[in-house]
């Protein structure tokens, strides 16, 4: 009896004992976690001041010009400022636009110094905003009114122009007949975004809303092939998909660079001007790098980054004064056509009208 009892009493005892044995267990657990979970916190917080330290002192650019031209331009001025530069480039379906828009996006608290845009209109469109902080340093005072921002939130620098690509193979297309019918194999990008918009929004301020609204119809009703950007639409031509296209200067150079059968000539209106786009460079307002991004603004628009543009593959067209004699002989031959360029300063409203009826026709 006495050894049954024994045993009872020790079974209950253990039984008693294991809830708290758990409970310790489960406590030990508890703080294991809690400790794994502290270190892995720590660790991220140490990733993160070791990535902020690493970028702080770097200047942000949004670039929407080609990175293959663009990136040898910026290494040119870390390597002769000492000053270390991060760039956010964008598609080439979106560019330009896409940039503005994370710029406006970002205005509380902004996360690029300069934007190096590839056309005019989304900058103008930022400075109305009050995006922009003014700068009037030696670059701008170098480039000619027409192309910079009275009070110092712009400046325009190496444009290109918008201009019809065809093959050689084909007739010969003059512009009655490209604006009034007949367009069976024709090609250009999308106009919701870039220089494409750009051109409507000439042609919406020259025309009128109807007119480009019906040329538009007609022209999509007759085949028009529309694609992502620029770049496709050139190559709808070099392949010999298409007839001929809208297109700019710099993509026009690289199909004829790569030995594609093609020619081009600018794109005019009825009164013959053109339509010249030039780069712009601005300083957003509240910039964390302002000093700096002065720096850049006026290495951008000095005679020597223009001299580089033309000299690219690109062949962008320089807008302040250079020594000709140092251009290649296709840019020089463009300077004329360039200097009849429509005026494109005053077209934001035009630019906001015709991008509102765009978003309607395309994003539906």
């Amino acid at each position: 009896m006495q050894g049954r009892a024994a045993l009872a009493s020790y079974a209950t005892t253990r039984t008693l004992a294991a809830p708290r044995t758990f409970r310790q267990s489960s406590r030990v657990q508890d703080l294991r976690n809690t400790k794994r979970n502290l270190i892995l916190v720590l660790l991220l917080g140490v990733g993160l001041l070791v990535w902020q330290s690493l970028d702080r002192d770097k200047l942000v650019v949004y670039c929407a010009h080609d990175a293959v031209f663009a990136e040898a331009i910026l290494r040119d001025f870390e390597k002769q400022t000492g000053i270390p530069v991060v760039v956010k480039f964008d598609t080439e379906a979106t560019k330009s636009l896409g940039l503005a828009e994370q710029i406006i996006r970002e205005a509380a608290h902004p996360r690029c110094d300069v934007f190096w845009n590839n056309e005019l209109l989304g900058t103008l469109d930022l400075a109305a905003r009050g995006l922009l902080d003014s700068h009037k340093g030696t670059g701008w005072l170098r480039i000619p009114a027409q192309f910079r921002d009275t009070d110092g939130c712009w400046t325009g620098f190496a444009a290109r122009l918008r201009v019809i690509i065809q093959r050689n193979d084909r007739p010969e297309l003059d512009d009655a007949w490209l604006l009034t019918g007949g367009l069976t194999r024709f090609a250009m990008a999308k106009p919701l975004y870039g220089t494409t918009l750009t051109h409507y929004t000439v042609l919406w301020h020259e025309w009128g809303a109807a007119r480009l609204q019906q040329w538009h119809a007609d022209t999509r009703r007759r085949g028009l092939r529309e694609v992502p950007g620029n770049a496709q639409s050139k190559d709808t031509v070099a392949s010999g998909a298409c007839d001929a296209a809208f297109t700019d200067t710099d993509d026009f150079f690289e199909a004829k660079d790569e030995g594609k059968p093609v020619t081009m000539r600018p794109a005019q209106l009825e009164s013959g001007q053109t339509i010249c786009i030039p780069n712009t460079v601005a300083i957003i307002r509240n910039a964390p790098h302002a000093e700096n991004a002065r720096k850049l603004a006026d290495f951008l628009l000095s005679a020597k980054t223009e001299l580089a543009l033309a000299r690219s593959k690109s062949r962008q067209i320089p807008l302040g004064p250079v020594e000709e004699s140092q251009l290649p002989q296709e840019v020089r031959d463009l300077l004329p056509h360039a200097a009849r360029g429509y005026p494109l300063t005053g077209l934001l409203p035009a630019r906001n009208e015709c991008l509102a009826w765009l978003k309607r026709e395309y994003l539906k």
